[in-house]
């Protein structure tokens, strides 16, 4: 297994239970990207009932936990550290893959790490969809610049107003909470799909499992396919961009361009906020149709709430930032990250180049022999990706690995 975090724990799990000798391969420490990449403040956003891998549910690791309640970052990593230490994952930490390759002559793969080199009749390649970020604009010198995965706290950015790119659950958290420790920020506004954090009574990933989103595949998907805005911050609540602004934040459009300081801002953030409340109307709607065909007992659906007044830039919009009179001296690029396989030397790959291609797999399989992957947005369902979607595609596979292995 390459890859120490939630999907390759749950593969050294399932191994583990179908004999299959095994190792896992970490770059860093466990969970390494929980511990190095999110800020300090973020909560897992999911309650903590469906922080669940194979075998040791969150509840069960802590009896006196809050079912309902948003776990901290570091109960998250520390969640992992003992989930790792129950199935007595063979680990093996501070080992960076640099390639895997097939060994020449031979069915058997080969992994190169710093100093050893692994051969394996099968790999499992579990480090996740998000390894590099994004590209961004060149701003010029005199503007502190970071990507969300290297932002940690508002401490670590100079005086002066914040520019945050992107509208994402990080970009919107990130920018609610340095609006909160008085900095002036302007977001940039993305497409985005909006969600209530709790509806009827329950939160918005029991509704995602009850209307059976979480287990659509790709091709049964009806519902987001865009970011949607939630936070586990002070207990959960509804992100709303409307409040942003309410509270000092600056809406502007999706940047397009940069040049001496000069951002410039297209005209689109009307579409993008309208956009978001017409997913939220459709969210409402799904649930409701969920609890009506299931006849699920639950209290009535409440009346919206009166939204909140348009903030007067969705009406005369921003079209160029000036970042030295708005006294803008930071920017943070919250505009999301992308797998880098360039280190896998197999031909298992579609025809987009560089650090953008993206593996061809059947449920994770693909079709060179002994190659798998898992983790990946949209593996097979919604949840791949996310903590409690690895326990059935890591079962998946330890049942085609097994055989195999036999053989």
């Amino acid at each position: 297994m390459i890859g120490g975090g939630q999907a390759g724990l749950a593969m050294s799990h399932h191994l583990g239970r179908v004999g299959g000798e095994h190792l896992v391969l970490e770059r860093g420490e466990l969970a390494e990207r929980w511990r190095s990449e999110r800020w300090d403040s973020l909560h897992f956003q999911s309650p903590n009932w469906n922080m669940n891998l194979p075998g040791w549910p969150r509840m069960t690791a802590d009896p006196q936990a809050d079912p309902d309640a948003f776990s901290p970052l570091r109960e998250v990593t520390h969640y992992i550290e003992r989930y790792a230490a129950a199935i007595r994952a063979p680990v093996r930490t501070q080992c960076a893959a640099l390639s895997v390759t097939r060994r020449p002559g031979s069915r058997q793969l080969q992994v190169q790490t710093d100093g050893t080199l692994y051969v394996a009749h099968n790999v499992v390649v579990a480090t996740g969809p998000y390894q590099v970020p994004r590209a961004t604009l060149a701003l010029g010198a005199g503007v502190f610049e970071l990507h969300s995965t290297q932002y940690r706290n508002p401490m670590q950015l100079p005086a002066g107003a914040v520019l945050v790119v992107g509208t994402g659950n990080s970009g919107v958290q990130i920018a609610e909470e340095l609006c909160r420790a008085d900095r002036r920020v302007f977001l940039s506004v993305s497409s985005h799909e909006r969600i209530r954090r709790r509806y009827r009574g329950k939160d918005c990933i029991w509704w995602l499992i009850a209307t059976g989103s979480a287990d659509s595949t790709l091709r049964e998907w009806k519902g987001a396919r865009l970011s949607r805005l939630m936070t586990g911050v002070n207990g959960g609540h509804d992100m709303d961009l409307r409040q942003l602004a309410a509270e000092g934040v600056v809406l502007l459009g999706r940047v397009k361009a940069a040049e001496n300081g000069r951002i410039a801002i297209a005209d689109d953030l009307a579409a993008s906020i309208a956009h978001g409340d017409e997913s939220l109307q459709a969210f409402a709607r799904r649930c409701d149709d969920a609890a009506r065909a299931q006849a699920l007992d639950l209290p009535a659906a409440q009346p919206p709430a009166d939204p909140l007044p348009d903030p007067p830039e969705l009406h005369e919009p921003i079209r160029t930032l000036d970042l030295a009179r708005e006294g803008i001296n930071s920017v943070i690029w919250a505009n999301g990250a992308q797998a880098e396989f360039g280190w896998i030397d197999l031909p298992v790959f579609g025809q987009s180049p560089g650090p953008k291609r993206t593996p061809v797999h059947e449920r994770g399989l693909t079709s060179e022999a002994g190659l798998y992957f898992l983790g990946l947005p949209w593996l097979h369902k919604w949840k791949s990706a996310f903590l409690f979607g690895a326990d059935e595609d890591a079962a998946y596979l330890a049942q085609q690995i097994a055989p195999r292995k036999a053989s």
